[in-house]
């Protein structure tokens, strides 16, 4: 038995094995299926290893067959039993089903089972049929799906690559420290199998590893293989390979053909590419539609390889005469020219600017790059690789645009250069950096000379106070940026899909409707449409036009496969969240959070990750999944340095978590902060944007700063009011509602309360109504209005229970269980308590203080002690502990 790497990035697939063989009550037969090289042999020998390191349990067997054996009749079981058991014409089964009988439960592995004899299989398939009192487990793996294991066995665990993580694991078992970038590259490039990455680690130097940007080979096993392939191949078969090689997949396969010069029976070359298993053939496709695409790139730099250069040199020269798309074109180009190339790099330059003005960064981006590289001279040069790396971030790729930092930063200082590492600080959340490279490049630009420089760099200004939350900095500097370049211009339309927001920030809300109509009617289609349409819909969010908002921001995250920024993506997948989470739609949510997510790793973009998690932190504290919400908790930590825009939803997500937990003087403590940022950050001052002062002033009235929380309510009570905004105003009369209900006036806020529900009313705000119908339920039932406070608890926990908030059902049902009117009042082993006390007594044996207790149950901590000194007596109790250990 050889293992070739250490076991990493298969945890799951262990655990479900072990599960398996411990929960057998019999016989048990799994098939674990994967490519070659995928890791089946190392992860039966994990498996072997870590049943044998159990003394509870039986045997290991373990077979591997091999090509030259599937003729073997028994080859298997005489491996399985070895010298056990009698000889002569003794039934190997019989000899194996004695073995099993004597030590159970019994592992048994059969590692490449596609070139076991049959007849092995089919005894070991019988064995789990006459011996059902035997427990026992049978692994097979193999490649390839053969008789009888893979058409009678639907029970099978399939091995696909490893993940990023699992690769960097594996380089560090050899010693080895990968750039974060080439970590996603080689990933990509061998598709984490695991044969193929150790493969690269030993052929390559160590120097490779800690590059950011390097073209990878394939393996040399891999290009040895392919090598034969090839040459087994009749002629007009390799040339359509070859062609395959050299064309991109969109290409037609009669571009193929005609690249390779096949003149006769094109499909009879097909057929064998196809066989050769070099091409793959996409499924469902009639002959005449089929095109066929090479396996995977790792096939593809395999074949360029035993190509050679000067082939596939003059395969692209052959190309770039063939295909019509000018992109294409010029790429074909490009890969036949290895040295510099003025008037080429020129075209290059030009498709670049025309497609970054449409919108498509990620392909200017390459389009720059490949122009540098062909320019001979060096400020032209310089201009151009900046050019790609400002591309890559507006396409929203910050890992691969960091990985040209250190180039850029050792060109010449230029405005353009400036402008561009404060791009990235911007999009890596560095506050203070970005205005220094943004200040910096302002100063120097020469405004008359470099019209379009000076408006980029406005543009930068936007994102820079968009991210701030400043509404009329923004505001200016779209003006500006506009002015300079031109409505049409990228620049001038990415600013002027950010205006509107800032327009709403800054108390012109109608304005920023109109202004955002207006501009998605004129930009429709393409790639900055995507920019208009999500910043409609986060400022229809803002606005309480909720569906609308879902529509766009859902519009705007499907745009992403049409050439869309991933940036964009990001936010949207962000705000989309915060819809679906007040509608209580919070599974949806917690997916679109975790789109989030992954495209906030792989783009490194760090902006909106606050956000991502203020969302999932606020559900998992709901339904009452404490260890989820901490670590998104840990996810969304941010620095005083960071942009407001990541510091306002990480300080609403640990309020959240603290009010969920009834921690209300972490809440307020927490949030309390906001107070004095508000007076300098206008956006969290509007109304709809930030929802924070309900929260902050509910937490100072059940803490009992009754005039700290009348004073918040009305310093924004008037705006909210003026803005006629329907949920901001829902949401402070429930603050509201609460303070009356505190201070004893239980007429106002019996009138606050309705108020607040009928502003929700129409609105599809389910998380804001439970909400409401909770505190008013609480609000009433302190005021002995204990029938209606009834009603009003059993509408708030209905909502609850239909979104899975396990965290307020409990509580709502602890309150309906105090009113005494749903619930018995007398409990068996309680004789005496009242429902009031019944309460006290569950939370105080939970491990509750009476500020707790006094918060969760909506009275005072006097009042607890009051209750627990009655509970004391009746239960004839000393102290907390002995009223725990008598519910136990």
């Amino acid at each position: 038995m050889m293992v070739t790497s250490e076991c990493v990035g298969r945890e799951r697939e262990l655990s479900e094995l072990q599960a398996r063989f411990d929960t057998s009550t019999g016989p048990d037969l799994v098939l674990v299926r994967g490519e070659a090289g995928i890791g089946k042999t190392t992860l039966l020998a994990r498996l072997t290893r870590l049943h044998q390191d159990r003394r509870d349990t039986g045997r290991t067997l373990w077979a591997q067959a091999a090509p030259w054996e599937t003729a073997n009749a028994g080859g298997i079981l005489g491996q399985l039993i070895q010298d056990a058991g009698p000889s002569g014409d003794t039934d190997p089964v019989d000899v194996l089903g004695t073995l099993l009988d004597e030590v159970e439960p019994t592992l048994i592995v059969i590692d490449d089972a596609e070139h076991a004899d049959a007849e092995s299989l089919q005894s070991l398939i019988s064995l789990t049929r006459t011996h059902r009192s035997l427990r026992f487990l049978i692994v097979a793996a193999m490649t390839h799906a053969t008789m009888p294991l893979a058409d009678l066995l639907t029970d099978q665990i399939h091995l696909t690559g490893l993940d990023t993580t699992a690769v960097a694991e594996l380089a560090a078992t050899r010693g080895l420290a990968l750039h974060p970038t080439m970590v996603d590259i080689l990933t990509r490039h061998t598709g984490g199998n695991p044969r193929a990455v150790i493969a690269l680690f030993d052929e390559l130097p160590s120097s490779v590893w800690s590059s950011a940007h390097q073209e990878l080979p394939a393996p040399s096993y891999v290009v040895d293989d392919i090598r034969a392939r090839l040459a087994a191949c009749s002629a007009p078969a390799r040339s359509l390979v070859e062609a395959l090689a050299i064309l991109d997949d969109a290409d037609t396969l009669d571009t193929a053909v005609t690249l390779a010069e096949i003149d006769v029976d094109p499909l009879s070359a097909m057929d064998e590419a196809l066989a050769s298993g070099l091409v793959v053939d996409p499924v469902g496709l009639t002959p005449a539609e089929t095109q066929p695409h090479l396996a995977d790139s790792m096939v593809q730099t395999a074949i360029l390889e035993v190509m050679g250069v000067r082939a596939v040199g003059d395969a692209h020269r052959r190309a770039a005469s063939i295909v019509t798309d000018p992109a294409r074109r010029l790429h074909h180009q490009v890969a036949a020219t290895p040295t510099a190339d003025p008037a080429l790099a020129d075209d290059l330059d030009r498709l670049a600017q025309q497609r970054g003005a449409e919108g498509a960064w990620a392909e200017a981006a390459e389009l720059f790059r490949q122009a540098g590289r062909l320019t001979a001279d060096p400020l032209l040069h310089d201009v151009r690789v900046t050019k790609a790396a400002d591309a890559l971030l507006a396409a929203g790729d910050c890992v691969g645009a960091g990985a040209l930092v250190p180039l850029v930063e050792s060109l010449r200082e230029t405005p353009m250069r400036n402008a561009t590492l404060a791009y990235l600080a911007i999009l890596r959340g560095r506050s203070a950096e970005a205005r220094v490279r943004l200040d910096r490049a302002w100063s120097i630009v020469n405004f008359e000379r470099e019209p379009d420089t000076a408006a980029v760099i406005a543009q930068r200004y936007v994102l820079h106070n968009l991210v701030r939350c400043q509404g009329s900095e923004l505001v200016q500097w779209a003006d500006r940026a506009i002015a300079m370049a031109g409505s049409q211009s990228p620049a001038g339309i990415e600013a002027a899909a950010i205006r509107g927001l800032g327009l709403a920030w800054s108390g012109h809300p109608d304005e920023a409707v109109a202004e955002y109509t207006s501009l998605t009617d004129r930009i429709k289609f393409g790639a900055q449409a995507q920019r208009a349409t999500m910043g409609r819909g986060w400022l229809e969010l803002g606005l309480d036009d909720v569906d609308a908002a879902r529509s766009h921001l859902e519009t705007a995250v499907s745009m992403a496969n049409l050439g869309g920024s991933r940036r964009i993506s990001l936010w949207a997948l962000g705000w989309l969240a915060r819809v679906q989470f007040l509608t209580g739609d919070w599974d949806p949510a917690l997916l679109s959070v975790e789109q989030g997510r992954a495209i906030a790793r792989t783009s490194g973009i760090e902006l909106a990750t606050p956000l991502l998690n203020w969302t999932a932190t606020q559900i998992h504290s709901l339904r009452g999944n404490w260890d989820d919400a901490e670590r998104s908790i840990a996810e969304a930590s941010t620095g005083i340095g960071d942009y407001e825009i990541m510091r306002i939803p990480a300080v609403l997500a640990r309020a959240h978590l603290a009010e969920a937990a009834a921690d209300y003087g972490k809440v307020r403590r927490t949030l309390e902060p906001l107070v004095h940022m508000a007076q300098d950050v206008p956006a969290l001052a509007e109304p709809g944007w930030w929802p924070w002062v309900d929260v902050l002033a509910n937490a100072l009235v059940v803490d009992g700063h009754l005039d700290a929380a009348d004073n918040l309510l009305s310093s924004y009570e008037d705006r909210i009011a003026e803005r006629g905004h329907r949920s901001a105003g829902a949401r402070v009369k429930y603050a509201r509602g609460r303070l009356l209900g505190a201070t004893g006036d239980i007429n106002a806020a019996r009138r606050t309360f309705d108020e607040a529900l009928e502003l929700l009313d129409g609105l599809p705000l389910r998380y804001d109504l439970a909400r409401v119908n909770f505190a008013y339920g609480q609000t009433l039932r302190r005021a002995g209005k204990r029938r209606a406070a009834d009603a009003v608890i059993g509408t708030a926990r209905e909502i609850y229970l239909s979104l899975g908030a396990t965290t307020y059902v409990e509580r709502c049902e602890r309150e309906l269980k105090a009113g005494g009117l749903t619930t018995s009042r007398v409990d068996p082993d309680r004789v005496g308590l009242t429902p009031q006390e019944e309460a006290v007594t569950a939370l105080v044996a939970r491990g509750l203080s009476n500020r707790e207790v006094a918060a969760e149950l909506y009275i005072s901590p006097k009042t607890v002690q009051y209750h627990l000194t009655r509970i004391y007596a009746k239960l004839g109790l000393r102290s907390r502990s002995e009223l725990a250990a008598s519910l136990r």
